[in-house]
C-alpha cells in the first residue's frame, strides 16, 4: 500500500490547488461572412470559412 498524508491539508491550501479547476466561460464571436456566432479559431460551423477564405462546401451551399 502507498504511504498515507502524515498531515492534514488545510482548506487554504486544498482551495489554492483547485483554483485553476473552475470552468471558463465559452467563447463566441461573430463570423464576419455569415454573422453567426462561432467559436474563437474555428471554421464556422455555418458557412465553412475561415479567415476570410472558404474552406469547407457545405451541403446547403451545393443545393443552391
Amino acid at each position: 500500500m502507498p504511504p498515507q498524508p502524515k498531515r492534514k491539508t488545510s482548506k487554504g491550501r486544498r482551495d489554492r490547488r483547485r483554483s485553476h479547476l473552475a470552468l471558463q466561460p465559452v467563447v463566441l464571436v461573430e463570423c464576419t461572412q455569415c454573422h453567426e456566432q462561432r467559436l474563437q479559431h474555428h471554421v464556422c460551423p455555418t458557412c465553412g470559412t475561415y479567415d476570410g477564405v472558404q474552406v469547407l462546401e457545405m451541403e446547403s451551399q451545393k443545393a443552391s
